[in-house]
Protein backbone atom coordinates (compact mmCIF):
# COMPACT_ATOMS: atom_id res chain seq x y z
CA UNK A 1 0.00 0.00 0.00
CA UNK A 2 3.41 2.36 0.95
CA UNK A 3 4.37 1.78 -2.53
CA UNK A 4 0.89 2.17 -4.23
CA UNK A 5 0.92 5.53 -2.23
CA UNK A 6 4.50 6.77 -3.11
CA UNK A 7 4.00 5.98 -6.67
CA UNK A 8 0.75 6.75 -7.67
CA UNK A 9 -0.57 9.71 -4.70
CA UNK A 10 0.79 12.87 -6.18
CA UNK A 11 -0.17 12.08 -9.79
CA UNK A 12 -3.27 11.48 -8.69
CA UNK A 13 -3.61 14.30 -6.51
CA UNK A 14 -2.66 16.43 -9.59
CA UNK A 15 -5.15 14.94 -11.80
CA UNK A 16 -8.05 15.49 -9.17
CA UNK A 17 -7.29 18.65 -8.61
CA UNK A 18 -8.64 19.77 -12.09
CA UNK A 19 -11.64 17.88 -11.84
CA UNK A 20 -12.31 19.63 -8.52
CA UNK A 21 -12.00 23.19 -9.67
CA UNK A 22 -8.93 23.28 -7.35
CA UNK A 23 -10.90 22.34 -4.19
CA UNK A 24 -7.81 21.17 -1.95
CA UNK A 25 -9.44 19.60 0.51
CA UNK A 26 -12.07 17.65 -1.86
CA UNK A 27 -9.02 16.74 -3.89
CA UNK A 28 -7.17 14.88 -1.05
CA UNK A 29 -10.78 13.37 -0.07
CA UNK A 30 -11.43 11.72 -3.24
CA UNK A 31 -7.60 10.24 -3.66
CA UNK A 32 -8.21 8.91 -0.15
CA UNK A 33 -11.12 7.25 -1.16
CA UNK A 34 -9.55 5.82 -4.65
CA UNK A 35 -6.65 4.48 -2.56
CA UNK A 36 -8.45 3.30 -0.21
CA UNK A 37 -10.90 1.42 -2.69
CA UNK A 38 -7.46 0.62 -4.39
CA UNK A 39 -6.37 -1.01 -1.11
CA UNK A 40 -9.12 -3.09 -0.62
CA UNK A 41 -9.18 -4.70 -4.23
CA UNK A 42 -5.25 -5.28 -4.34
CA UNK A 43 -6.25 -9.03 -5.16
CA UNK A 44 -7.76 -7.82 -8.59
CA UNK A 45 -5.67 -5.31 -8.86
CA UNK A 46 -2.69 -7.40 -8.58
CA UNK A 47 -3.86 -10.49 -10.89
CA UNK A 48 -4.98 -7.44 -13.59
CA UNK A 49 -1.13 -6.90 -14.33
CA UNK A 50 0.23 -3.38 -15.67
CA UNK A 51 -0.30 -0.62 -14.71
CA UNK A 52 -2.43 0.56 -11.62
CA UNK A 53 -2.68 3.91 -12.53
CA UNK A 54 -5.42 3.64 -15.33
CA UNK A 55 -7.52 1.93 -13.22
CA UNK A 56 -7.13 4.38 -9.85
CA UNK A 57 -7.80 7.78 -12.54
CA UNK A 58 -10.91 5.76 -13.60
CA UNK A 59 -12.22 5.34 -9.81
CA UNK A 60 -11.02 8.83 -9.16
CA UNK A 61 -12.99 10.38 -12.04
CA UNK A 62 -16.47 8.37 -10.87
CA UNK A 63 -15.80 9.59 -7.22
CA UNK A 64 -15.75 12.56 -8.34
CA UNK A 65 -18.87 13.03 -10.86
CA UNK A 66 -20.46 10.73 -8.06
CA UNK A 67 -19.84 14.04 -5.23
CA UNK A 68 -20.90 16.19 -8.10
CA UNK A 69 -24.78 14.33 -8.38
CA UNK A 70 -25.05 14.05 -5.06
CA UNK A 71 -24.79 17.85 -4.57
CA UNK A 72 -27.13 18.22 -7.41
CA UNK A 73 -29.35 16.05 -5.81
CA UNK A 74 -29.34 17.02 -2.51
CA UNK A 75 -29.77 21.24 -1.76
CA UNK A 76 -26.56 22.72 0.11
CA UNK A 77 -27.03 22.40 4.02
CA UNK A 78 -26.87 25.82 5.07
CA UNK A 79 -25.56 27.28 9.05
CA UNK A 80 -28.41 26.76 11.37
CA UNK A 81 -26.16 29.22 13.70
CA UNK A 82 -28.41 32.48 12.59
CA UNK A 83 -31.22 30.50 12.97
CA UNK A 84 -30.66 30.00 16.76
CA UNK A 85 -30.65 33.65 17.60
CA UNK A 86 -34.16 34.74 15.66
CA UNK A 87 -36.96 34.77 17.70
CA UNK A 88 -39.59 32.25 15.96
CA UNK A 89 -43.41 32.17 16.08
CA UNK A 90 -44.28 28.77 18.28
CA UNK A 91 -47.44 27.41 18.23
CA UNK A 92 -46.93 25.66 21.04
CA UNK A 93 -47.12 29.28 23.12
CA UNK A 94 -50.71 30.09 21.39
CA UNK A 95 -52.16 26.98 21.91
CA UNK A 96 -51.09 26.91 25.56
CA UNK A 97 -52.55 30.22 25.64
CA UNK A 98 -55.91 28.28 23.89
CA UNK A 99 -56.54 25.57 26.19
CA UNK A 100 -55.97 27.90 29.47
CA UNK A 101 -58.44 30.21 28.66
CA UNK A 102 -60.91 27.76 27.35
CA UNK A 103 -60.37 26.12 30.98
CA UNK A 104 -61.30 29.91 32.49
CA UNK A 105 -64.37 30.36 30.56
CA UNK A 106 -65.34 27.03 31.26
CA UNK A 107 -65.29 28.13 35.17
CA UNK A 108 -67.54 30.66 34.18
CA UNK A 109 -71.80 30.33 34.58
CA UNK A 110 -73.97 29.92 31.09
CA UNK A 111 -75.05 33.16 30.79
CA UNK A 112 -71.59 35.01 31.58
CA UNK A 113 -70.20 32.86 28.93
CA UNK A 114 -72.69 33.09 26.50
CA UNK A 115 -72.72 36.95 27.05
CA UNK A 116 -68.67 37.26 26.70
CA UNK A 117 -68.76 34.39 23.48
CA UNK A 118 -71.22 37.27 21.40
CA UNK A 119 -69.45 40.63 22.96
CA UNK A 120 -65.64 39.49 22.69
CA UNK A 121 -65.30 36.28 20.71
CA UNK A 122 -68.47 36.94 18.04
CA UNK A 123 -67.52 40.81 17.92
CA UNK A 124 -71.59 42.02 18.11
CA UNK A 125 -72.27 44.89 19.92
CA UNK A 126 -74.57 45.08 23.16
CA UNK A 127 -77.77 45.51 21.46
CA UNK A 128 -76.98 42.72 19.07
CA UNK A 129 -75.76 40.34 21.37
CA UNK A 130 -78.88 41.30 23.48
CA UNK A 131 -80.97 40.17 20.24
CA UNK A 132 -79.39 37.02 20.26
CA UNK A 133 -79.64 35.90 23.67
CA UNK A 134 -83.33 37.67 23.93
CA UNK A 135 -82.43 39.61 27.22
CA UNK A 136 -82.44 43.57 27.71
CA UNK A 137 -78.96 45.29 27.08
CA UNK A 138 -78.36 46.07 30.31
CA UNK A 139 -78.49 42.19 31.35
CA UNK A 140 -76.00 41.56 28.69
CA UNK A 141 -73.48 44.97 30.15
CA UNK A 142 -73.74 43.45 33.64
CA UNK A 143 -73.12 39.78 32.50
CA UNK A 144 -70.17 41.20 30.72
CA UNK A 145 -69.00 43.21 32.95
CA UNK A 146 -69.17 40.35 36.15
CA UNK A 147 -67.98 37.38 33.07
CA UNK A 148 -64.46 39.42 32.80
CA UNK A 149 -64.47 39.66 36.47
CA UNK A 150 -64.63 35.74 37.27
CA UNK A 151 -62.33 35.43 34.02
CA UNK A 152 -59.58 37.58 35.30
CA UNK A 153 -59.58 35.80 39.03
CA UNK A 154 -59.62 32.61 37.11
CA UNK A 155 -56.65 33.27 34.77
CA UNK A 156 -54.77 34.54 37.72
CA UNK A 157 -55.54 31.11 39.88
CA UNK A 158 -53.93 29.54 36.65
CA UNK A 159 -50.78 32.35 36.74
CA UNK A 160 -52.15 34.42 34.27
CA UNK A 161 -50.92 37.87 34.69
CA UNK A 162 -51.80 40.95 32.67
Amino acid sequence: MRALYAEHAGPLLAFVLRLVAGDRHRAEDVVQETLLRAWRNADQLQRAGGSVRPWLVTVARRIVIDGHRQRRARPREVDASPLEVMPAADDIDRALRQMTLSDALADLTDAHRQALVETYFKGRTVSEAAEVLRVPPGTVRSRVFYALRSLKLSLEERGVTA
